[in-house]
């Protein structure tokens, strides 16, 4: 109940009612992956440099349906970070105004729940965004795969340390690394997750969090 009228107050706050269908019910069985590659890991401060998603349907991954866009950042990107994003200053020549590529990104993925490797990060910088372009946080249900990793291992005790690194879970689960990491690629990788998790979580589990 309480969800429900969290809600009802942002649907109202919403600034642009384009973009009302967020708050629609998702139809079953349809999710979208995603991953984004950031200048850092301060979503008060850091900036969105491209975002993957992949749509997922009746437990298939659709290939033929992704997104992948580059976003133009306000300031010069660190060379530090570029070790770990490795997206290079030429890599984003031609990337798209923020705004532009949020717009994009929400007519892509619409109400569909998302799934995503501690998405959590992803749906709190990329409300950062949506705030200032649409008045509210991205609304949509979010899926937590390494929380349905982690509820599928065996422990032998409360205590005992379960690892929940990205490629961890992809050997364990036997899913092929694509080979390098970028917000497309990391984005199927999770999707492939998903659906193995799927099935291998109790069903009464609940993958949405918060």
């Amino acid at each position: 109940m309480f969800e429900s009228f969290i809600k009802n107050w942002n649907r109202k706050r919403l600034k642009n009612k384009k973009y009302d269908f967020l708050f629609e019910e998702p139809l079953p069985n349809e999710y979208v992956s995603l991953d984004c590659e950031t200048t850092g890991l301060n979503p008060k401060k850091d900036e969105i440099l491209s975002i993957g998603v992949v749509k997922i349907k009746d437990n298939k991954i659709l290939m033929r349906e992704t997104f992948n866009i580059f976003l133009k950042p306000s300031n010069k990107i660190d060379p530090e970070s570029i070790k770990i994003h490795h997206i290079r200053p030429i890599d984003l020549e031609n990337g798209h105004d923020p705004e532009d590529a949020i717009y994009k990104l929400l007519d892509f993925i619409g109400s569909r729940p998302i799934v995503g490797y501690y998405i959590k990060f992803d749906v709190t910088i990329i409300s950062k965004y949506t705030k200032k372009y649409i008045g509210v946080k991205l609304p949509n249900e979010t899926i937590e795969v390494s929380s349905m990793y982690y509820k599928t291992r065996k422990k032998s005790s409360d205590f005992e340390f379960i690892d929940l690194k990205f490629d961890t879970i992809l050997k364990n689960l036997n899913i092929p690394a694509l080979g390098k990491h970028d917000a497309l690629n990391d984005a199927i990788m999770t999707s492939m997750m998903f659906l193995k998790l799927k099935d291998l979580t109790p069903a009464k589990t609940t993958f949405y969090t918060s």
